[in-house]
């Protein structure tokens, strides 16, 4: 009997064995067959999580961000203590001590989904094994991933610290609201760094793992508030925090930027405007959208946040002017139902998802509660109660009928408004003391343009405006609209001539000219209809004279205009046409604006940046603008007085005494010509252009340390009236801006190049005065050293015209034209506009 139970003993210990090796057996050739081709978890040492990419202002000021995926990326000995406990009693309490699984969590789950018969089921993945499955796996429930999880964190385990998974975990995990990885979770939900979390808030984070989209703070404040007292229970039970920690911070109320408790993060960022667009846009092209949009960019930014400001009020108020004149109605064409008007809390949540802009300082969409005899009453956003619209600020529209005709000019409210509209108001005050009168109606106007403003040295763009508002329009008509620069293309000419050997005081022919084209006959005029006959090159662009920069553009050929314009940076390819001399060929504002730089700072390149320096996540610099060399940045004390030396390697473009010529030339311009609107205390250069019929209206100017520029005109290129020119509209858009530039940058007198020397010059007929000269007539023009005074010949351009001796010379007083008011109340004489037939010859005036 022994002997058999010993035999019946053995046998089921055989079997054991057999089953036990079998079991083995295919648990390995299970393992083995999903670790064959698995993904390679050494990788994740080299990881770089996707990071919020960050632009700062020229002070440091955080200004704008973009991101895919909104992660701020944390190393793990700046996360705070308190942090990765919340999360490790949430999630693994045994992670520092298990292998990459946990065989009594996994057994613990087992259970219960048994003696639940399938209804209590919940995870038992470890931390480590989590990141393996966010990072290198799906999120399918299926036991071939779940195996392939085991073997990897198993691997994982080997490869990485502890520490260096975490790291991983809580950089990488999705916490809801955009938000991946602490850091990003922490400023969505409180506003708050890491380092300033109570226990209770670390709790509320490490509570959003287990079903981010479920426990909202405001749908699911209830359930939230649960999950986050039993993270805090376990924080104590872990040892983690004491008792009375526990229980004090377990009674405190769920309190979030959802629920209203805190400020929003991006409520404290500037609204994204233009500038930050542009960077967007060029960074992406130059380095990738991945890298741009995920790879923790640090930008730092050329912007000059209170110069933005002021160049946005100036082209919106141009743009707004002009508009307001021509006395349309638009309004916004938006409009909320009239059920969404019953109460106050209804009309202001449909205002408050309203798409409207909202970035036009001292704007506020309102909607219209209801019409009256003469007024309106509207509801405004962000301000309390209701407000009036009276009919007196109506009177200055007409609306556009159905059938597209401009109905008769309102007379009461009702004449322009429904109930339901939608529309833009603005405070209008006292321009005594600034007291409040009333609310006024606004609208967007349909008239665009563009701004830009640079340091003439250093190519960094201060300021760019590319359009009345960006959330009304994204297009950058700074640097994506192509425009005919019209007359404003002129000073490209004019160099090009006075590096061939002209001078200010070279004598040109302005009469009559035909020109056979494949379109038919070109006969170009002036601006005023005019000719007046053999002509200074200086007064010629003074006064923006067509016909003498068509016969300069003949006579040095428009092969040569066309390398000037491209060496310069104004086109890429510049049809050698005639018509390309009067800015017929299209550009952009912000390569205008680039090259008319170096006129101010004597022929240097200069290549316009919008971006100091950008830096990697790990604080490399990558990109950097400005390449200078500082000769004696590195001795420890410099002389009293003394500004380091910097020395410049740039690339001349022209030649300095070229430069000066033009630019005291272009001083004329503002100082006796079309730019005279330029009011500034120092001295200013620049040119105005007006393009064929007006459909643009431009001024580029600069002072010694900054250029500006500026253009008007439809999206769809069409008239802005007979009145319209780059002095009556684009010079006040200038004035206004740089009037606080200057304040800012200063400016002195252009810096005279040596090699050269000063003649007194008659400036109508180009004669040779006596030092002593004076009066209204007298000019010192600049020459070169040993270049002959005497018998400069006159230039017709090669085309046919009458003897030069019987020409009358110009003579002031023959520019007759049309008197204008401008904007400082003064009167001018605008020339009158010539026709042009139907060939588009660029520039007027």
């Amino acid at each position: 009997m022994l002997r058999f139970l010993l035999s019946f003993i053995g046998a089921i210990f055989s079997w054991l064995v057999t089953a036990v090796f079998f079991i083995a057996l295919t648990v390995g050739a299970v393992f083995w067959m999903y670790s064959r081709d698995l993904p390679s978890h050494e990788q994740l040492a080299q990881y770089a999580p996707k990071t919020i990419s960050r632009i700062y202002s020229a002070e440091g000021r955080l200004i704008d961000e973009f991101a895919e995926e909104r992660r701020i990326f944390v190393p793990i000995d700046e996360i705070p203590s308190l942090v990765k406990q919340a999360f490790i009693s949430a999630e693994d309490k045994h992670f520092y001590s298990h292998h990459g699984f946990d065989p009594m969590g996994m057994g613990k789950a087992l259970l219960d989904a048994i003696s639940s018969g399938g209804r209590n089921l919940r995870g038992a993945s470890t931390i480590t094994q989590q990141v393996m499955k966010n990072f290198l796996l799906s999120s399918d429930r299926s036991v071939e991933r779940k195996i392939k999880e085991l073997i990897l964190a198993t691997r994982l385990e080997s490869t990485l610290t502890k520490d260096q998974i975490l790291e991983l975990y809580l950089n990488e995990i999705f916490l809801g609201q955009n938000s991946f990885g602490v850091a990003a979770a922490a400023q969505s939900y409180f506003n708050k760094p890491l380092t300033e979390l109570a226990p209770h808030e670390a709790a509320t984070l490490a509570a959003m793992p287990k079903a981010p989209g479920r426990y909202h703070p405001v749908r699911a404040k209830e359930a939230l508030t649960e999950r986050r007292n039993y993270v805090l229970r376990e924080m104590w039970q872990n040892g983690y925090i004491d008792q009375a920690t526990y229980e004090s911070e377990s009674k405190l109320p769920l309190r979030s930027v959802q629920n209203g408790d805190f400020p929003a993060f991006q409520q404290q960022l500037p609204s994204r405007d233009y500038f930050t667009d542009e960077i967007r846009r060029q960074l992406s092209a130059q380095f990738g959208e991945d890298e741009f949009f995920g790879g923790g960019l640090a930008i730092r930014a050329t912007v000059d946040p209170r110069l933005q400001k002021v160049a946005a009020r100036a082209l919106q108020q141009a743009l707004e002017k002009y508009d307001r004149g021509r006395g349309v109605w638009r309004g916004t064409r938006v409009r909320i139902p009239a059920g969404q008007l019953g109460s106050e809390q209804q009309w202001r949540e449909a205002l408050g998802d309203a798409r409207v802009p909202r970035d036009i300082e001292g704007w506020f969409p309102a909607v219209v509660l209801s019409l009256g005899d003469t007024d309106a009453t509207i509801g405004i956003e962000d301000h309390e109660g209701t407000a009036t619209i009276p009919a007196k600020d109506v009177q200055w529209a007409r609306k556009r009928l159905a059938d597209g005709k401009l109905g008769p000019k309102a007379r009461v409210a009702s004449d322009l408004l429904e109930v339901g509209d939608v529309v833009l108001v603005r405070q209008m005050t006292s321009d005594s003391d600034g007291s409040f009168i009333r609310w006024t109606l606004r609208q967007v106007p349909e008239v665009q343009g563009g701004f830009m403003a640079m340091d003439v040295n250093t190519g960094r763009v201060i300021a760019m405006q590319g359009g009345f508002s960006y959330q009304s329009s994204v297009f950058n008509r700074a640097t994506q609209a192509l425009r005919q620069p019209g007359s404003s293309f002129k000073p490209f000419v004019y160099a090009a001539a006075l590096d061939s050997g002209f001078n200010p005081a070279t004598i040109v022919v302005d009469e009559p000219i035909t020109v056979n084209t494949p379109q038919g006959l070109w006969t170009p005029k002036n601006a005023s209809g005019r000719f007046y006959g053999p002509t200074p090159m200086r007064t010629g662009i003074e006064q923006s004279r067509n016909l003498m920069t068509i016969r300069i553009a003949q006579d040095i050929g428009m092969d040569t205009v066309a390398k000037y314009a491209e060496k310069f940076g104004v086109y890429d390819h510049l049809g050698h046409f005639l018509a390309n001399s009067l800015g017929a060929q299209e550009t952009t504002l912000f390569k205008m604006v680039a090259a008319y730089a170096m006129f101010a700072n004597g022929g240097e390149r200069v290549e316009p940046t919008l971006v100091d320096r950008v830096q990697d996540r790990r604080g490399r610099t990558i990109y950097r603008h400005d390449h200078r060399e500082c000769v004696t940045c590195g001795q420890p004390n410099l002389p009293p007085g003394a500004a380091p030396e910097i020395r410049s390697n740039r690339e001349r473009v022209m030649d300095a005494i070229t430069a000066y010529q033009l630019t005291s030339m272009l001083e004329g311009v503002v100082k006796r010509g079309s730019g005279r609107g330029v009011s500034l205390p120092v001295p200013v250069a620049g040119k105005t252009g007006t393009t064929n019929d007006a459909k643009d209206v431009w001024f580029i100017g600069f002072t010694s340390n900054i250029v500006a520029g500026c253009y008007l005109g439809y999206d769809q290129p069409r008239t802005l009236g007979s009145n319209a020119y780059g002095g009556t509209l684009c010079v006040p858009v200038f004035n206004e801006f740089m009037k606080e530039a200057v304040k800012e940058f200063g400016g002195t007198a252009f810096k005279v190049p040596p090699g050269g020397h000063f003649v007194n010059i008659d400036r109508f007929t180009g004669a040779i005065l006596g030092p002593d000269a004076k009066g209204d007539n007298v000019i010192a023009e600049y020459f070169r050293d040993g270049q002959d005074l005497t018998g400069i010949a006159m230039i017709d351009g090669g085309f046919g015209r009458a003897d030069p001796a019987t020409l009358p010379l110009f003579t002031s007083g023959r520019d007759s034209g049309q008197a204008v008011t401008t904007s400082t109340g003064k009167k001018k004489v605008i020339p009158k506009k010539a026709d042009f037939g139907t060939l588009s010859s660029g520039g007027l005036y």
